[in-house]
């Protein structure tokens, strides 16, 4: 691997006697790993379905190393949302961030999902998680993994970060910043990050990173978290851009990160991760907010909707749980949104807020995957419990037709080793497949 020569420069004066063995990690493989989803799934449960061991990494108690010749994603529990591929350090930055049941949590650079979907297991289904994406290309896949991962309390935003915490003034508890950087901690795993770096790139980074933590300052109510972090080794958009900041906000300190994998920076405060820690490569620095939280909000909850006959006919009759969430509409299409206070959501480029419940098609509801994917097989009143290897899971992956029991009629989940993973509808002694045609394994 040849590394640009600036930046073998520099990281030798960065790490002096350290260089060496942080060269040497560039001839090894880049770490793997997963982290478990515990609203769908146990560790004990996940260990009996994948084919090697698991090892935590010291970055989060949800995250694991996994060997470097497994590929993570042909494995049904992915498809069942049982855990995520995240690369091991970058757990550490939702460690700091330390999100509690109940609060509201901005994840405000969110796109592919990996730290949206960790905050939203660890809200539990309590509170609310918005993920902003600016980059509207990327938004289709933050959205595919939250549903995968079975969170129904986000909304999902397509906006500038400037335009949507100047529209919501200290509304959340908690803020991460996880940044757009120069990308250095992906160079083992990415050439193309090789290629697009450059020391012009690195000052273009900072300042960006700069003012997209001005924004978020803005959406901080008193007394809040705010998380700042990147997966770039550059001391010029991290610890730079950190004491920029404080520079300017008198307001916040910087306070311990919580972390306890890598290594201490500014202060003994922050957290660096070089490959040398057991990580690709991440910073993290960990501010609150001065001042004490508002006991009451500017916003209030959504007024639901009167439920159509023919949707609680449906729920009814699909469902063990009484319905939750608001009930909403909007068009043929029904909601169910977090029971939080939400701002209007209109001006904020917001492309799915709660769960979609499904949409009306000639006086009945068509359900979609993403309502199926936040239930366990308990909570439904059919099922098919398929195993990990069994040729039937693997036909339903690939979109086709299976057999079941004549006996059922209606919709019915599919569940993987006890983790739904998908829905049809049973009749006759076979479930018609209503698996995403994107999402389906060939």
């Amino acid at each position: 691997m040849e590394l640009p020569q600036a930046f073998v420069e520099r990281m030798r004066e960065q790490l002096r006697e350290e260089a060496p063995a942080f060269f040497d990690s560039y001839q090894k493989p880049p770490f793997r790993g997963i982290r478990i989803n515990p609203l769908k799934c146990t560790l004990e449960n996940l260990k009996k379905s994948l084919p090697f061991s698991l090892f935590q990494t010291p970055f989060s108690p949800l995250s694991y190393y996994v060997p470097d010749d497994q590929k993570i994603g042909s494995f049904p529990m992915y498809h069942a949302g049982a855990f995520y591929s995240q690369e091991p350090s970058a757990s550490s930055a939702v460690t700091a961030l330390s999100p509690q049941p109940g609060e509201r949590i901005l994840d405000l650079c969110a796109a592919p999902g990996g730290k949206s979907t960790q905050i939203g297991a660890l809200l539990n289904g309590k509170g609310l998680l918005w993920s902003n994406e600016v980059v509207s290309s990327r938004v289709s896949i933050l959205l595919s993994n939250i549903e995968r991962m079975g969170i129904r309390n986000a909304v999902i935003s397509n906006c500038e970060p400037e335009h949507l915490c100047a529209s919501l003034p200290e509304f959340f508890d908690r803020v991460l910043v996880d940044a757009p950087c120069s990308g250095e901690g992906m160079f083992r795993r990415d050439s193309r990050a090789i290629e697009e770096w450059s020391p012009e790139h690195v000052k273009s980074c900072a300042v960006r990173q700069l003012a997209i933590l001005e924004s978020a300052q803005k959406a901080l109510m008193p007394g809040g978290i705010l998380v700042y972090s990147t997966c770039t080794f550059s001391e010029e958009e991290n610890e730079g851009v950190i004491e920029a900041f404080l520079k300017n906000h008198s307001e916040f300190e910087l306070i311990d990160s919580g972390i306890s994998g890598g290594r201490p920076a500014l202060a003994a405060k922050a957290r660096r991760i070089y490959p040398m820690d057991g990580g690709e490569g991440h910073f993290a620095a960990k501010l609150k907010k001065s001042g004490e939280k508002a006991l009451e909000s500017l916003f209030s909850e959504p007024k639901p909707i009167k439920v159509p006959d023919f949707v609680q006919k449906f729920w009814e009759d699909t469902f063990k749980i009484p319905m939750f969430g608001i009930p909403a509409s909007v068009g043929d299409q029904f909601l169910l949104l977090p029971k939080v206070p939400l701002p209007i959501l209109k001006g904020l480029n917001v492309r799915r807020a709660g769960i979609l419940l499904g949409k009306e098609r000639k006086g009945r509801l068509e359900p979609e995957h993403a309502l199926f994917m936040t239930l366990a097989p308990q909570n439904l009143q059919r099922c098919l419990m398929l195993s990990h290897d069994s040729p039937e899971l693997k036909a339903f992956l690939r979109g086709e037709q299976i057999l079941a029991s004549d006996k059922l009629s209606g919709y019915a989940a599919v569940a993987v080793d006890g983790v739904t993973t998908g829905f049809g509808k049973c009749s006759g002694g076979f479930l018609k497949n209503h698996y995403p045609k994107g999402l389906r394994v060939h």
